[in-house]
Parts: structure tokens; C-alpha cells; sequence
């Protein structure tokens, strides 16, 4: 069959099993759009700027397993990707980037929209093609495809000229045979020694923790993850995107760990003598100056890319592979361990915590943004989808919207993308729509990419968004406090009528400033048939606890000081 270029390339996400995509239409893609119409097979979602439809896509990978699909054109339309692409990149979510390139003969001549996109993002994409020839449309982009969701997963970028897209191929057929490209080996097998050394430190540890991260939910290992830890009673500490691995009111999850974690997981951390890092790459929030961290414990590193072992913390066993396959080889080989007196330790450690306090304290009329999020957890259902935006309001969901099940929670963790929240629930909603999306975010991130809240209103798609409104950068705000003597630089802001706002979309808006009318706003939200904006008017200077300064060991951590209960006075 005869098929232009642009044909090609939907014809191809056709063949991947593609149903959404996000893109923006701009003169060196018209082909592309104008090739369109012809497979309605394939929803477009038109975001109201390219960063936007790059979150969505990505938002859509999260909570579907497939692999997101955006677009831009040339230019200014590439490049408002790259802050999507570096966010899928540092989370290793699996994505296509398709952009558009000038026509093949003006490339290196500073041609009207041209950019060296392939150049831009070569440090941020798994890898990156330039096409110019129609020829190479069809194996590029299955080769980035399997790029995109083999091994480690992460985002690829595809770069075409639009004479690549004009062109035709006479007799063109799809190519369905297995790819393989050289150098590139995806799949690991750790040795038969390496498994047996993995068990036999585990069966001898005494006070073991287990470090569960991304790649848990990454390699759909959450049966053989829970199997494992039943079997050996080991305690499961939760990094940021492990949540929803383990589900969080198992007796075994102790919560999350790191700068903002719990203080007695990060004390169990520190007094460890076996860590199990399944998924992790000991990031730098998680593990505090590594100089200090977890000195007495020996170290097994289950990961999917040989990279990370051993890169930023030195382990004993490193099993590189499948998770899921490697869990199943390793469960069988473990003993049946109670781990009585280690588990009293970890509950003695939790003691009164204080970071709780705000939740249990009388109502003393002040509104918090834990109300907030403790409220939305006790009214939704545990499949409810809940993305964020990044800052305190990030750190407050975490440590209170409690995590049941996989994918439900979406956020931005390795690259930290204020604007990340909006545009990722559009994304999740689309890719379940018979689920309860929400998405809290803060009066900052939310200005970022507050325009597609248009893009809500032309899906006709219900989100309900959550903004944690405290009139300033929130986690900016509370590192000038500790950190630089309360001088508050460029943090206070204002904002629009956050009401007024989503009425101009054609949205709901709900405020709220007391606990009692939080949660009014929320039962209103959820019973409203159409997307609501509710501006959530927070106490101001609130801060995350507790925290691990910059450069602190795990366990010194900044706790919550006393909380002053007011009385209201009587009128």
C-alpha cells in the first residue's frame, strides 16, 4: 500500500496498541495532523501547552502500564517538552516523544523554528532519533517503542522532518519481526550463587528492613513483594514512588522513609543490619549523607539496571534483573522468621509522634493542610487516583493519604515538577475513566499549568482538584525559615480567585477555610457531576515534619515542635 510518511507514523501507534495520545499541532507536524482524521481509533487530547500534554502522557503511562504517547512540532514545541521528557526520564516512566523537525535540507541553517532537539535531550531520554527519510519512520519507532518499555523503562524521543512526513513509500507493509538491537541487552539473569548469598544473608539478619522503591510497581512484583515479606516478617520501608507497592496499613509497612519519612523508619534504617533495596536507587532525599547511613548494615540491591549498583551506596549482593523473576527465585530459598523482638523494637520507636498531633488535636478553628488530605482519605475509596503537584502539599500526601493499592498515586519524584499535578490527572482520568481522580496541588505549582483546566472542559472529563492555597512556595517558604532565618525572598505570592478561575472554565469552584466546611467541599465535590476547584485556604506558615537537613544523617532529624492549642473565644 502506498503511505506517506505521515500515515506511517499513525499507522505505527496503531500497530503498538495506542488509543490516547496528547499533542500539540504546529507547522512542521500539519502532515502529521492532516494524516489525522483518517485513524479515529486514536483519541487526541489537545493540551493547552506542550509541557501539559507531555505530564498527561505521562500521567496516562503511570496508572494504564502502557507506554504514553506526545507530541509537538518543531521549535518552541520540542523544547516545551523537554520539562515532561526530564520528568519521565528521572522516573523511568515508559514514553514516545514524537516531535517534528524542519524540512532535511534547511537543518544547520537556522531555519524559522528550528531546533537541535536531539541534541537538547540527549542526557534526558533512554535514547533519541532523528529521522529524515521516510523509509526509517516504521523501524524507528517500533525500535523506540521497545526502547521505551524494555528493561528500565524511560522516555524516547523521535525527531522527523516534515519532508520525511510528505514522502511516500510505494509498497509499504508493516514490519511485525522481533526487534534486536545490538548493544542494547535489556534482560538480565543474576547468577545461581548470587540468589543462595542474597537468602543466606537474609535467613542471618537479625534486624533486616526492607527498602521498597519504583521499581516494585515498575515490574508488576507486588504479589511475589508481599509473599517475600509475609514469609520473612521484614519490615518495609516505602520510598516516595514505592507507595502503593505494599499496601500501607499492612503490619509490615512502617511508611515512608527519607527527608520527609517518618522518624522511627528512618531510626530503623540507621539501626538495621541488612538493608533490601528492591527497586531503589538511593537517592539522595532517601538516604541522608551517606557517610553515616546505615553504617552496620550489610546491603542487597535487587535492580533492573546494572547502572545503579553500587553507584551511590556500595551493597553486598547485587541481583541484577527482573524484580518479579528474582523475588520468585529468592522466596523459596528465605525461612519462616517471626522477627518478634525487632518488630517491638520498631514499635517502641514509633512512640507519640507529633507529626500526627494536628490530625487528633481538638478544632480549634485553624485549617491544616493534614486536615485536608486525613479528610480526602476518609471520604474516597482506596481505588481512588490521587496525583500531586511538588512541595509541602507533596510530603503532607504522603504522609496521610494512605496508599492501598498500586498506580493510584501519581507524582513527580526524581526531577520534583511544580506544575506535574493538573495535567498528570487529566492523563490518569483518561487512561481509567470509571476511577475517582483527584489531584492536590499548591497555590504555586498549580498557576504553572493551571490553563488546562480548558483541556478538562473540552474532554468533558471529571477531575477534582485540591489546592492547598497557604500564599506562598510552601517547601521554599519553610527552607528560608530553617535554613536561611526566616527571610522570606520571593515566596509570598498571591493568587487569583481560585473560584472565579474555574468558573471561567466552565468548572465548579468550592473554598473552604475550616475543617467543617473541608469537609462539606469534599463531599460536594464528589457528588457533583462535573469537574470542581476547591481552594483549600490552609494555615500559612505550616511546615512539613519532621525533615532531614540537607547533608544530615537519616536520624537527625528537624521534629515537629509542641503544637499551642487555641481555644476559640466566644463571640
Amino acid at each position: 500500500m502506498k503511505k506517506s510518511g505521515a500515515q506511517i507514523v499513525w499507522e505505527c501507534l496503531v500497530k503498538e496498541g495506542i488509543t490516547t495520545i496528547f499533542g500539540y499541532p504546529g507547522g512542521a507536524n500539519l502532515p502529521i495532523y492532516d494524516a489525522m482524521r483518517d485513524y479515529p481509533q486514536i483519541h487526541h487530547v489537545l493540551p493547552r501547552h506542550e509541557q501539559g500534554g507531555g505530564h498527561m502522557a505521562d500521567g496516562y503511562a503511570r496508572v494504564s502500564g502502557k507506554v504514553g504517547v506526545a507530541m509537538g512540532t518543531s521549535g518552541p514545541g520540542a523544547t516545551n517538552l523537554v520539562t515532561a521528557i526530564a520528568t519521565a526520564h528521572m522516573d523511568s516512566i515508559p514514553m514516545v516523544f514524537i516531535t517534528a523537525q524542519v524540512t532535511s535540507k534547511l537543518i544547520g541553517y537556522d531555519a524559522f523554528q528550528e531546533t537541535d532537539v536531539t541534541g537538547i535531550t540527549l542526557p534526558i531520554t533512554k535514547h533519541n532519533y532523528l529521522v529524515t527519510d521516510v523509509e526509517d519512520i516504521m523501524p524507528t519507532l517500533r525500535e523506540a517503542f521497545y526502547i521505551a518499555k524494555s528493561g528500565r523503562p524511560g522516555p524516547v524521543l523521535v525527531d522527523i522532518t516534515k519532508d520525511a512526513q510528505q514522502a511516500f513509500v510505494s509498497d509499504w507493509e508493516y514490519d511485525d519481526t522481533q526487534i534486536v538491537l545490538k548493544g542494547y541487552r535489556p534482560d538480565f539473569t543474576p547468577a545461581a550463587s548470587s540468589i543462595q548469598q542474597a537468602a543466606d544473608l537474609i535467613n542471618s539478619a537479625k534486624r533486616p528492613v526492607i527498602l521498597a522503591g519504583h521499581g516494585v510497581l515498575m515490574g508488576n512484583a507486588m504479589s511475589e513483594f508481599k509473599e517475600f515479606a509475609e514469609k520473612n516478617n521484614v519490615p518495609v520501608a516505602m520510598t516516595l514512588l514505592g507507595m502503593g507497592g505494599f499496601p500501607a496499613h499492612h503490619p509490615l509497612n512502617l511508611g515512608m522513609m527519607g527527608m520527609h519519612g517518618e522518624s522511627w523508619v528512618n531510626t530503623a534504617i540507621q539501626e538495621a543490619d541488612l538493608l533490601l533495596a528492591f527497586g531503589m536507587r538511593f537517592d539522595d532525599r532517601v538516604t541522608g549523607s551517606l557517610n553515616s547511613y546505615a553504617r552496620n548494615a550489610k546491603k542487597i540491591h535487587i535492580e533492573i539496571d546494572p547502572s545503579e549498583v553500587n553507584k551511590n551506596v556500595r551493597v553486598d549482593v547485587g541481583l541484577i534483573g527482573n524484580i518479579k523473576e528474582i523475588l520468585a527465585q529468592v522466596t523459596p530459598l528465605v525461612e519462616k522468621n517471626e522477627r518478634a523482638e525487632w518488630r517491638k523494637v520498631i514499635a517502641d520507636l514509633k512512640g507519640e509522634t507529633a507529626v500526627r498531633d494536628i490530625v487528633n488535636l481538638p478544632d480549634s478553628g485553624h485549617l491544616y493542610a493534614a486536615h485536608v488530605i486525613n479528610e480526602l482519605r476518609r471520604l474516597v475509596s482506596r481505588d481512588t487516583i490521587i496525583t500531586t503537584d511538588v512541595g509541602q502539599h507533596q510530603m503532607w500526601t504522603a504522609q496521610y493519604f494512605k496508599i492501598e493499592e498500586a498506580h493510584t498515586m501519581v507524582t513527580s519524584g526524581g526531577l520534583g515538577t511544580m506544575g506535574f499535578g493538573l495535567p498528570s490527572a487529566i492523563g490518569a482520568k483518561l487512561a481509567k475513566p470509571d476511577r475517582e481522580v483527584w489531584t492536590v496541588v499548591g497555590d504555586g505549582g498549580f498557576q504553572m499549568t493551571a490553563a488546562e483546566l480548558s483541556t478538562i472542559a473540552q474532554e468533558k472529563i471529571k477531575v477534582n482538584v485540591a489546592i492547598i492555597n497557604n500564599g506562598f512556595l510552601g517547601m521554599v517558604r519553610q527552607w528560608q525559615e530553617f535554613f536561611y532565618d526566616k527571610n522570606y525572598a520571593s515566596t509570598p505570592m498571591i493568587s487569583p480567585d481560585f473560584v472565579k478561575l474555574a468558573e471561567a472554565h466552565g468548572l465548579k469552584g468550592l473554598r473552604a477555610s475550616t475543617r467543617a466546611e473541608a469537609q462539606v467541599a469534599i463531599q460536594e465535590a464528589r457528588e457533583y457531576p462535573g469537574s470542581v476547584v476547591i481552594d483549600f485556604r490552609v494555615e500559612q506558615e505550616d511546615s512539613v515534619y519532621p525533615m532531614v537537613p540537607a547533608g544530615a544523617a537519616l536520624n537527625e532529624m528537624i521534629r515537629r515542635p509542641s503544637v499551642i492549642v487555641e481555644t476559640p473565644q466566644d463571640e
